[in-house]
């Protein structure tokens, strides 16, 4: 499996304050998979902490080496002070449907633009620091037809590896459902027909079955 398809998401959501020239900045962290995940995030940040001057956001809301699922926002702060910054982070720590969310009490002295770059960027770092991973692994669905005499045999292997049996149904075959990590597929197949010296038949996966996270 290539780097491209593993990587690193929040296994929970962090808090972290610090307080910068008598302003409260609070980051929020926490894993989103897309865009309107990320927005309903943003939105249940903003309940928790009412009355602030300010609630800028970023989001990596997939796979940190694409840019589709991307998104921040200043949400008043001078432009360029405090989302691209938070971005900036995010995408640095190769991390991947995640979001974070500063809130931001001001304390009545003026940090400058320099001073909000590093206030914004270090207490999303500060997040970071504390923040639990896992491992992202794409998963996908595969179906195999297999003789009721293999059944058993079938059942063991799929244990065996790990795998999950999603559903099985009854015909004039047995058909199972399979979801196995994409990087597994090519051997477990191999091994499948050797089993059943050829009697099993397996369909071929779709390239945009489910994901799943194994730790």
């Amino acid at each position: 499996m290539t780097a491209e398809n593993t990587y690193s998401i929040p296994a929970e959501s962090v808090t972290c304050e610090q307080a910068i020239k008598r302003s409260r900045f609070i980051a929020v962290l926490g894993r989103v998979k897309g865009r309107e995940e990320a927005q309903r995030f943003i939105a249940e940040t903003k309940t928790r902490w009412p009355g602030a001057d300010h609630y800028c956001w970023a989001f990596v809301a997939g796979n940190p080496a694409q840019t589709v699922d991307i998104g921040m926002s200043d949400d008043g702060e001078p432009q360029g002070t405090a989302g691209r910054p938070m971005l900036n982070v995010l995408q640095h720590s190769g991390i991947g449907e995640i979001a974070a969310v500063v809130v931001r009490f001001f304390g009545g002295t003026k940090l400058g633009t320099g001073g909000l770059v590093r206030a914004y960027a270090g207490t999303v770092r500060k997040a970071l620091d504390r923040l639990p991973l896992q491992e992202f692994v794409p998963c996908l669905t595969l179906d195999l037809i297999v003789p009721f005499a293999d059944e058993d045999s079938f059942r063991r292997l799929i244990d065996e590896k790990g795998f999950t049996l999603e559903n099985i149904r009854y015909a004039q075959k047995v058909e199972m459902t399979v979801k196995l990590p994409v990087d597994e597929v090519e051997v477990f197949s191999r091994e499948a027909t050797d089993r059943s010296c050829g009697r099993v038949k397996i369909v071929d996966p779709e390239s945009s079955g489910p994901a799943c996270c194994i730790s």
